[in-house]
């Protein structure tokens, strides 16, 4: 609303520590602030601790204490307790880019996903940042990007040259992403977007909800690649099935080479990171347009028709008999 909108202007100055936002009525709402008192290690749990109430989920941007080119560096918790309901869950992961973009994604350098009270101490957070750390020396990741560019400067083609493949980069995940395949696995959605920000080489979570097949193809971005996740629920030979579908969309050519060569690229690496979070992936797709995720067709592909055995070929019958066979007494030469 209005309020937050100008409040957003004015805790950039320095003074502002800590502000609670919640959803209410379906709109972003300033519920309390506080200002600086110590550095931001001794004001964590003092002005935190008390914003988090037990089952009522809220988003909290804290201030700390290292400048960036826009300013003081800010941390965004979003504090989604287990006890949520699913609306709930659902509500506060699809506006949260509402919120960073209202903000300024760019004074977000950190995001912590809380879903228990531990996870908010000032404890909880030091714990989040080891185990998201990355280590100083380039990851195998990294160096085959290194590669895969100084191939793109410099490329030498002949009759012999043979071009070297790489078998996939393994992009890394949000904790956005790694908190939405957690609800899908239990049973909080049953679709999942997702981009790849080529400039941070890092995937994102785009939208998560609960949808109809029939609103899946409106989905699909018709100017930008994505990946999805879908559960697809359906009846099979009598059976009642809920197969995940992984699916890779690329419009044509509308995207640039670097984007189709990242999404080719991470496609695999990051299906297998899926199913590492316990979704077992029962097929995977690759689609240029979104009309084609109809339930027809992925019935098709999950279960592709059994093709008869071909008969074997018979022999032509001869034309009927037109009675016996008359001898003919060969004329002698002379």
């Amino acid at each position: 609303n209005a309020e937050l909108l100008k409040f957003f202007g004015k805790c950039k100055d320095g003074k502002t520590r800590v502000l609670k936002v919640s959803i209410e009525n379906e709109e972003l709402r300033l519920v309390s602030h506080s200002d600086v008192k110590r550095d931001w290690e001794k004001d964590y749990d003092a002005l935190v601790r008390p914003l988090v109430e037990e089952s009522t989920p809220c988003y909290i941007l804290y201030r700390l204490d290292y400048k960036i080119p826009t300013g003081y560096a800010w941390l965004l918790m979003s504090w989604v307790p287990e006890s949520a309901t699913v609306r709930q869950k659902m509500l506060y992961a699809s506006t949260k880019a509402t919120l960073k973009l209202e903000f300024g994604s760019g004074h977000i350098k950190e995001e912590l996903n809380a879903t228990s009270k531990e996870e908010t101490t000032l404890q909880g957070y030091h714990k989040h940042k080891v185990d998201f750390s990355t280590p100083a020396p380039l990851t195998s990741r990294e160096e085959e990007l290194a590669e895969l560019r100084k191939s793109e400067v410099k490329t030498d083609f002949g009759i012999d040259t043979k071009q070297q493949t790489l078998g996939g980069i393994n992009c890394p995940i949000s904790d956005a992403v790694a908190q939405a395949l957690h609800d899908m696995r239990r049973g909080g959605y049953n679709y999942l977007q997702f981009r790849i920000d080529l400039e941070e080489e890092k995937i994102h979570l785009v939208k998560a909800d609960n949808i109809e097949l029939t609103v899946l193809p409106g989905q699909i971005p018709t100017d930008h690649a994505r990946y999805h996740l879908y559960i697809f629920k359906h009846h099979h030979e009598g059976n009642y099935l809920e197969s995940v579908v992984f699916v890779y969309s690329m419009p044509g050519y509308s995207c640039s080479i670097r984007e189709r060569m990242m999404y080719s690229s991470c496609k695999g690496p990051f299906s297998a990171t899926i199913e590492k979070h316990g979704i077992q992936v029962a097929k995977k797709l690759e689609i240029d347009n979104g009309a084609e995720m109809t339930e027809e067709f992925l019935h098709e592909e999950l279960h592709p028709r059994k093709l008869n055995l071909r008969p074997q070929f018979s022999k032509p019958k001869g034309p009927p008999s037109r009675g016996a066979k008359r001898l003919t007494k060969p004329q002698a030469v002379e």
